[in-house]
């Protein structure tokens, strides 16, 4: 569920990701997915979950995963694209189950391996081998060094792997999903502002539009309110590197959202790593 609501919120995100910029679109994002979490925490009560010894773990893993993590996978998108970013991103997984093995001691075996590599793999090939030749939407264009957008899109994998890993001790003594989301969040946010305030380059490239705002309002809702908060739960009762396994297949679920947007099927490459995907899945929950 996790990577659905990933998987929809990049339809919404990459156009006022480029017309703001990358600072500027993840610090509204953020602005509405606090107000979000924290109406919910309070209105649901589970504000009270949180204790003062969990405040530094939750405010870090909000730095790396949020502050830095985030704002580097959208830096990614604005340079490569959602299908080239969604690719780099997907090995968040390689680096969660070998960070969970070497942290937690957590270790995956016989089918739910097997499974595993083939999810990875497909998730990886579907990407790659996604684009039609004569495929020329704006997404597919490549904007400043290859480079650059590689390092990025691998620093928000390594990011989101570390900052999920971190809090499983956490998530475990039953601290309240949305509550422990709405803390990290408002780190966040906050260090975004503060960056606002001392770097110009942190500025907005584009004044904020009624319609932009609805589309960022949605993303924050979808991906960061609720998808976060899903990872966490998730992370609560199952093992940490499966958990970043499973929630890889968001540039598969993406697929048919671009045929939507592109209006054309994708290519071969997309349909064999997106059953590899599946297949792969299925092994994992047998």
């Amino acid at each position: 569920m996790a990577a659905a609501c990933w998987a929809i919120s990049s339809l919404f995100s990459a156009g006022p990701a480029q017309r703001l910029g990358a600072f500027a679109f993840s610090r509204w994002r953020m602005l509405f997915a606090s107000l979000l979490l924290w109406s919910l925490a309070l209105a649901g009560g589970g504000w009270r979950s949180l204790d003062a010894s969990g405040f530094a773990l939750l405010a870090l893993s909000g730095l790396i995963g949020i502050f830095i993590g985030d704002t580097a996978l959208f830096a990614c998108m604005n340079r490569l694209g959602p299908r080239r970013s969604g690719v780099l991103f997907a090995t968040h997984a390689l680096f969660s189950a070998c960070l969970a093995w070497l942290l937690l001691g957590e270790s995956l075996w016989g089918w739910t391996l097997v499974g595993s590599g083939l999810l990875v793999a497909g998730v990886m090939l579907a990407i790659a081998w996604g684009k039609r030749e004569d495929e020329a939407h704006a997404w597919e264009q490549v904007r400043g060094a290859l480079w650059v957008g590689v390092g990025l899109g691998l620093l928000a994998a390594l990011c989101q792997s570390v900052a999920t890993l971190m809090l499983k001790p956490l998530m475990s003594s039953g601290v309240d999903a949305v509550a422990a989301s709405a803390m990290r969040m408002s780190t966040a946010l906050g260090a975004h502002s503060l960056l606002w305030l001392v770097w110009r380059g942190a500025r907005a490239r584009a004044a904020l539009s009624l319609k932009d705002a609805t589309w960022i309002f949605l993303s924050a809702a979808i991906a960061m309110a609720l998808g976060m908060t899903l990872i966490l739960q998730a992370m609560r009762h199952g093992q940490a590197g499966l958990v970043a396994v499973l929630s890889s297949v968001t540039p598969v679920l993406i697929l048919p959202l671009l045929w939507l947007v592109y209006r054309r099927r994708p290519a071969l490459g997309a349909w064999v790593g997106a059953s590899l995907a599946v297949t792969g899945t299925a092994l994992i929950l047998t």
